[in-house]
Parts: C-alpha cells; sequence; structure tokens
C-alpha cells in the first residue's frame, strides 16, 4: 500500500525534506556553507554582514498544542515562546514575529481580541515586535508564527560542534510541563502551591532567550538546542548533529527531578524519568559545554550537569543504581516537520 506521512514521522518527513534541498543546486549568495548546515538545525542562517539573520517557523493547531484549559491569551503566547526558544537554541536576539491564523467562523471577536493580546504580550517579554501575519478562514484554529532574530557570526549556536570531554548540561528542571498537563487531564487534587507551579509550566510556557543569548555571546557551549520533543529526542539529535562522531551519557541521579513532579507520579503511578526524558514542552535549553567553561558559566545563569559527551557513538542513560542502558531517541513526534527543519 502507498506510504503515508503518518508512517514515516516527524523526522522522515524532515529527512525526505532535506534530501531534496541538499540534492538540487540552491547556492543564494545569501547562504554560506554554515547556511546550509543549518537547515537541519533549530533555525535558518541567512548572511547579514557581520552577523546572521536568524529565522524560524512554529504551526499550532487547537486539537493538538492548546488544551481546552488554555485562554486565548495563553494560546497567543504560546505561539511567540515556541518561536523564541527556537531563536535561544541559537543565541540569537528576537527582532519580530509575523503571525498568520487560520480562524473558525464561529470564533468571538472578544477571543480573537484576546488571542491577539497574547501575541503582543508574548512579543513584549522578549523585546521584539508583532511586524506581519495574515488571517483566513480555516475549520480549526490554526495558528503560524515566523520569528526572526540576529546573532554575530562569531556567537552562533548550532546542534554540531560537542567534543568528548564536554559537560551535558540543561537550563532547568524537566518534565514539569508533562506533569501538568497530567493534572489538567486527570484533574488531579495535589497540594495547592504544586499545582500552581506545574499548571503555570504548561499553559505559560517561558523560552530561555536571555540564556541563550548569554551563552552564545561568552562563547562557551561547543553545542545546543531546545528541549521541545523530550530530552532524549534532543539528545539524539546533538549526536546525528555530529555525524555520530560522539555519544552522549546521561546520569539519573543527576537529572534535575523537581518534588511537584514526583508529587503527580506518585499520585498516578508513573515514572517521572518517562516524562523528563520522552515528553517535552519543557523550553529548556541542552547544552554541550567544556568543563572550564561550564564552571565558570554556572555561576552566571542557572546549569544543571546531567552527563558527558563521549566518543562512544552512543546514547547510554546510567540509573541511580549504576547499570548502563542504551537510551532510544525517542520523543514527542508531531505528524509533519513543522519547525525550520527542526
Amino acid at each position: 500500500m502507498p506510504l503515508k506521512v503518518s508512517d514515516i514521522g516527524e523526522i522522515g518527513l524532515i529527512k525526505r525534506i532535506l534530501k531534496k534541498t541538499t540534492t538540487n543546486k540552491f547556492n543564494p549568495s545569501f547562504f554560506d556553507d554554515l547556511s546550509i548546515k543549518s537547515l537541519s538545525d533549530d533555525a535558518a542562517l541567512i548572511n547579514f554582514g557581520d552577523r546572521y539573520l536568524v529565522a524560524t517557523s512554529d504551526i499550532l493547531f487547537k486539537s493538538t498544542h492548546f488544551p481546552d484549559e488554555m485562554t486565548p491569551e495563553q494560546m497567543g503566547k504560546k505561539v511567540v515562546t515556541v518561536n523564541i526558544s527556537d531563536l535561544a537554541a541559537m543565541g540569537a536576539k528576537p527582532l519580530g514575529i509575523i503571525v498568520s491564523m487560520g480562524l473558525p467562523k464561529n470564533m468571538l471577536l472578544h477571543d480573537f481580541d484576546r488571542l491577539i493580546d497574547g501575541i503582543i504580550d508574548g512579543c513584549l517579554i522578549y523585546g521584539m515586535m508583532l511586524i506581519g501575519g495574515d488571517t483566513n478562514e480555516s475549520n480549526e484554529l490554526t495558528i503560524c508564527g515566523t520569528c526572526l532574530g540576529v546573532v554575530s557570526r562569531d556567537n552562533v549556536l548550532m546542534k554540531s560542534g560537542a567534543r568528548a570531554g564536554d559537560v551535558v548540561a540543561v537550563t532547568g528542571p524537566l518534565g514539569l510541563a508533562a506533569a501538568g498537563f497530567e493534572v489538567l487531564f486527570n484533574n488531579l487534587e495535589i497540594d495547592p502551591n504544586s499545582k500552581e507551579i506545574l499548571l503555570n509550566h504548561a499553559l505559560n510556557p517561558e523560552a530561555r532567550s536571555k540564556e541563550g543569548i548569554l551563552i552564545a555571546e561568552k562563547g562557551y557551549a561547543t553545542s545546543a538546542t531546545d528541549i521541545t520533543d523530550g530530552l532524549a529526542k534532543e539528545i539524539g539529535e546533538l549526536i546525528d548533529a555530529n555525524s555520530g562522531a560522539i555519544g552522549i551519557t546521561i546520569y539519573e541521579n543527576l537529572l534535575p527531578v523537581p518534588d511537584e513532579l514526583l508529587e503527580v507520579a506518585y499520585n498516578i503511578d508513573k515514572n517521572p524519568l518517562d516524562w523528563i526524558l520522552h515528553y517535552g514542552e519543557d523550553f529548556e535549553l541542552l547544552l554541550t559545554i567544556d568543563k572550564d567553561s561550564f564552571n565558570k558559566i554556572k555561576d552566571l545563569i542557572p546549569l544543571y550537569e546531567i552527563g558527558n559527551v563521549t566518543s562512544s557513538g552512543k546514547m547510554i542513560i546510567v540509573s541511580k543504581d549504576g547499570v548502563e542502558r542504551i537510551l532510544e531517541p525517542r520523543g514527542y513526534e508531531h505528524l509533519s516537520p513543522t519547525k525550520n527543519l527542526d
């Protein structure tokens, strides 16, 4: 039977696009070797004098990305956040966002205004402007954001570049958004303070823009990406970006596991490690940094050391009792590629 897009998943679709773009001779003057390489990174790099113009795009659907509990303001802010997270992973300073929307014809004008308010609030948080877009009628609320930023050519962060001996680090605790959605979907009764923290991560995610810009300016990171589809999947992408020449080992006892996550896991009898490794929606940064630089920058921004880069070519997790196992690069899988070939 003929294959469907769902048969090969997001990663398979991205590889098909990359194959078609690299076998055709696209060679405009504003693309250099690093620009071509960026096609498989978090955002596209375009020559812009002594800097790169950084461009990324994400499309969000009501049925897939916005739970019923999310307000129009939160939806608007989220489309900004997911795009800014890609810029942060490249160390880029945001400039502006273009937002195109498919709107159900029965959508209330009041809700549309609230949606735009959320987009504008997101722009203000990250110091940029809403610079354009489009609207059209759609059966389902659909929001596509295309975000632009700039970064020095010498400071740009990429998925490739990790070296054996580097520290593997993240900018914050993982799994909180996943646990927050579990609280929503299961209507769990937990400690009110814990519930507030978890729901805030699920419904009001924040991108690590300032952290990404600072890390790039300091020149400390050897590679970087953002954690949108789960830690395991993003680690796998760092290894792939280095053509399998490196491996990464992470340690369960080093993973930042907040108490709120453990509370939800206990209530519904789930392993919190699954949320950390395979769910996503955290929007933290995943970095590799040489040891000396890590010791310098951890005093400037919160960083959690979770493992190290090896030369094994494998992704390994070491359990709390010291048992090693191969970690599969499995994460949240979109039906089709929605980012800049990321």
